[in-house]
């Protein structure tokens, strides 16, 4: 790794320091003195003896730095900064360092701390990280201790965190985020095929909406986040993936195949090349600004419209993972994974952290108002109920169906375990490129299969070497 890397900014929360620059504490610190220094004089000349002033609060024993992103959901960093964080700092004397940054800057920042060997006690990923799986602990105590005390973690949790070869969780999940269909009822209703039950429905009503509306269909075909996450769902729901379970490169497939041609009339019957260069607020964006009728994304469309009052959002509803030609499968939005750098300065703080927030998720999810679903579902035991009658919601059940999706959502290594080779082709947009090139017409369908294939077996063989598959 370059040591020039650039690091992104960072928005920080610091308790018990002052938020000011340099200058300003200078300035501060002479204004102080004289005003000292003046009271003193005025005491002495009074006869009062010499001033007492109080005694400065103690530092803080230990010092604790979290790193992770701008929540799509500002009420939960609202929440986790000013609320939790906070008790916790002063139950735990510590002084908590909160730095937030933004879901490009996650992967520049974690390759800067590991070259470093320098950074964040608690960084979290929004989708597993097993590339940096000889960077950090063991995290397998901390499941263990939540295991005790909470019972089993959902599956989608272990298969995103550990590696069955080298037996060592490289990470620890406390959430992931479901990601329902958004649609607009009103369009749907009008096409016949509400709510979409199929992505063969997709095609079908997006072509007519389309025509008669002018409104496209908004899945992404670019190098973020998103698009990851469709293209992945759209793969297998139709049979196809890019390793099998033994962890052998399988992408070229007849199921593959068919799930490309699928997204390259998809893209050309009822999308615009807007896609090609979304970024992972473009469907949130469009959607509430009424220019699509339908997209994959996690409820942050709907609570901002809501928070915010946009027209639009009574008309957009949510539903269960579409069925594919061979499956009704889904991914997680994003999969909270949250890693212990071995040069962390705070290892046992880190740790302690983790523990008490999983005793304490029943706050969490309420604090992202739905978004952060429990890896530990005991945390949250009235999560049905909660989501079945929302007064913000309209209609109120409307977040119900987020129900189903608990049961329907996978990983991102999908039928093995996620993996270094996987979490690289995911980071390098891989299959976001296959899918776009084959669907914008630059490649044949199969010669973009061909292509991706060739990278995918690549970047096995070199992990597979390193001896982390």
């Amino acid at each position: 790794m370059n040591e020039d890397v650039r690091i992104a900014p960072i928005e920080r929360i610091i308790y018990s320091r002052r938020h000011a620059s340099p200058g300003t504490l200078v300035r501060h610190n002479a204004r102080r003195r004289r005003l000292i220094q003046a009271a003193a004089a005025t005491a002495l000349a009074a006869g009062l003896g010499p001033l007492v002033l109080p005694r400065r609060a103690q530092a803080a024993k230990h010092t604790l730095k979290i790193l992770q992103w701008n929540h799509f959901v500002p009420g939960y960093d609202k929440w986790f900064d000013n609320t939790y964080v906070k008790e916790w700092g002063q139950r735990n004397d510590t002084e908590v360092i909160v730095d937030h940054v933004g879901i490009p800057a996650l992967a520049t920042r974690a390759a800067a701390e590991v070259s470093a060997q320098k950074g964040h006690d608690l960084f979290m990923f929004l989708s597993p990280a097993p590339v940096y799986e000889e960077q950090v602990i063991d995290h397998r105590e901390i499941y263990e201790e939540c295991q005790r005390k909470h019972g089993k973690p959902v599956e989608l949790a272990i298969r995103s965190t550990f590696n069955p070869k080298t037996k060592k969780y490289f990470g620890f999940s406390d959430s992931f985020v479901p990601d329902p269909i958004n649609f607009r009822k009103d369009l749907w209703d009008e096409s016949g095929m509400a709510p979409p039950d199929s992505w063969d429905d997709v095609l079908s009503a997006g072509r007519k909406i389309k025509r008669k509306r002018n409104v496209s269909v908004g899945i992404g075909l670019s190098a973020e986040l998103d698009t990851a996450m469709a293209m992945r769902t759209i793969l297998f729901a139709f049979g196809g993936s890019v390793q099998d379970e033994r962890h052998t490169v399988v992408l070229n497939s007849k199921n593959t195949l068919e799930a490309v041609k699928f997204v390259k009339a998809l893209y050309q019957e009822t999308m615009t090349p807007e896609v090609l260069a979304w970024d992972p607020s473009s469907n949130n964006r469009a959607m509430l600004a009424g220019k699509i009728s339908l997209c994959l994304n996690a409820i942050s469309i709907t609570r901002e419209g809501e928070n915010k009052n946009i027209p639009v959002t009574p008309d957009i509803w949510l539903t269960q993972a579409l069925r594919g030609p061979v499956r009704r499968i889904g991914m997680e939005h994003v999969m909270d994974c949250y890693v212990i750098w071995k040069f962390a300065e705070n290892i046992a703080g880190a740790k302690k952290f983790l523990l008490d927030y999983i005793d304490n998720f029943h706050q969490a999810f309420l604090g992202s108002e739905f978004y952060n679903f429990p890896c530990f579902p005991s945390t949250v035991p009235d999560l049905q109920k909660l989501i079945a009658d929302d007064p913000k919601a309209r209609p109120r059940d409307k977040y119900k169906v987020l129900g189903s999706l608990m049961n329907q959502a996978t990983n991102v290594g999908y039928p093995g375990y996620a993996n270094a080779a996987i979490d690289e082709i995911f980071n390098t947009w891989v299959l976001n490129t296959m899918f776009a090139k084959a669907a914008t017409g630059d490649e044949t369908p199969e010669n973009a299969i061909r292509a991706a294939e060739a990278t995918c077996k690549r970047i096995f063989a070199k992990w597979r070497e390193k001896g982390l598959i």
